[in-house]
């Protein structure tokens, strides 16, 4: 009997004995991701952490993903271990920390030159933000109808899907709707590597082929100082306005910082590099500990992804429709530009280069989109700043 009982035992230990539909569905969901990342190529340094850690997330039994715990037991504190995603998302996601470090690095990949060269394409960037505010209002309406449950936080963290910014989403979603980290992670980086698929028809749509065959004048040489003060300077105004969004902003600028010195090469290569390259790493399987199914198979996640599409659609006509209106003003702007400001850099830059090309074989956008591109970073950050002191 006791040799019967512990085979009883080892079957109910078994994935076998305890696997569920739902984790069956997240595991198929979770190979589709690797499929796009690897097959399809969409933002393979990103889907792949996340479709690897959402398979651990789903295996039964392990508890990879669970969170560490502290109970008090006889008035004593008892830590419970979690596993080891979970781990790594209470130390990198719960704390902001993973965001931020990815911020640093992106700073230090950035020339923001173009923008520097060209100033007024940051109202582009800041068009492009016209989705997160749309589908924010969309998010509180269709939990109205639809009995979603949509708090205005949870409406806050989905609307930053529109800015393309898969960092600052996970910030900004960390702080306001964690419950929702995972649907949103996966929406915002899957539109983000949608980019070449989901823009085109929009700028084509809203834009006429002698509009997209407008050429733009070669952009002027930025000094050495101009870059290094532009760092200072964006870091200062968002000290005085926005001091929620210095997080984010300080990180960019620091790490922007330490490209345009010139006198910290290792620590500027380091940041482009091994640093980033380690956080995405552990971002990315952060974030996949969150695809287990009890937290992402849920009617609201279908909700999630329809507005983000809606977010990136709207974020991505703000900018065309504001570069139209900036042509008519006789200031000599393609408006195709203005699809870079939802601040993918630099894929989005890049489409908007590739569509110029094919209305005119000798229209080269892509130093031009450049700068809505950056600013719509900086722009993303700014309105999670706002968007996390109003809700709050």
């Amino acid at each position: 009997m006791d040799l019967l009982a512990s085979f009883v035992d080892l079957w109910h230990s078994t994935g076998l004995y305890n696997f569920t539909g739902g984790q069956a569905i997240m595991i198929a969901v979770c190979l589709v991701i690797l499929w796009l990342g690897i097959v399809k190529e969409f933002e393979p340094l990103l889907l792949l952490p996340i479709g690897f850690g959402g398979l651990l997330a789903n295996i039964p039994v392990a508890g990879i993903a669970v969170l560490s715990t502290t109970t008090v037991v006889d008035g004593q504190l008892v830590t419970q271990v979690g596993g080891f995603l979970g781990q790594i998302y209470q130390f990198g996601i719960n704390s902001g920390l993973f965001p931020l470090f990815i911020f640093i690095g992106i700073g230090a990949m950035t020339d923001f030159g173009p923008l520097i060269a060209n100033p007024k394409t940051s109202l582009l960037g800041g068009a492009a933000q016209l989705g997160i505010f749309t589908t924010l209002i969309g998010a509180i309406l269709l939990s109205q109808a639809f009995g979603f449950g949509f708090t205005l936080k949870d409406a806050a963290s989905i609307g930053i899907i529109g800015g393309a910014d898969g960092p600052t989403a996970i910030f900004l979603s960390s702080r306001l709707a964690p419950h929702l980290l995972g649907a949103i992670a996966v929406a915002a980086y899957s539109y983000m590597a949608l980019v070449p698929i989901i823009q085109p028809p929009i700028m084509k749509l809203l834009t006429t082929r002698e509009e997209r065959m407008i050429k733009m004048e070669q952009l002027r040489t930025v000094s050495k100082r101009e870059k290094i003060i532009f760092p200072l300077l964006v870091l200062g105004i968002c000290i005085l306005l926005i001091p929620d969004a210095t997080p984010l902003v300080g990180s960019l600028m620091f790490g922007n910082m330490l490209r345009e010195s010139g006198v910290v090469d290792r620590l500027s290569k380091t940041a482009q590099n091994e640093f980033i390259n380690i956080v995405t790493i552990l971002l990315g399987l952060a974030v996949g500990s969150k695809l287990s199914h009890d937290k992402f198979l849920r009617p609201e996640t279908l909700g999630i992804l329809a507005l983000g599409l809606l977010a990136f659609s709207v974020g991505t006509a703000g900018g065309v429709l504001l570069g139209k209106l900036m042509n008519k003003l006789g200031m000599k702007i393609n408006p195709l530009i203005g699809a870079a400001g939802v601040s993918a850099v630099p894929m989005s830059a890049r489409v908007v280069n590739k569509v110029g090309l094919e209305a005119n074989p000798q229209n080269f956008l892509l130093m031009h989109a450049m700068g809505p591109n950056v600013s719509g970073v900086i722009g993303s950050a700014v309105a999670a700043g706002v968007l996390l002191a109003v809700c709050r």
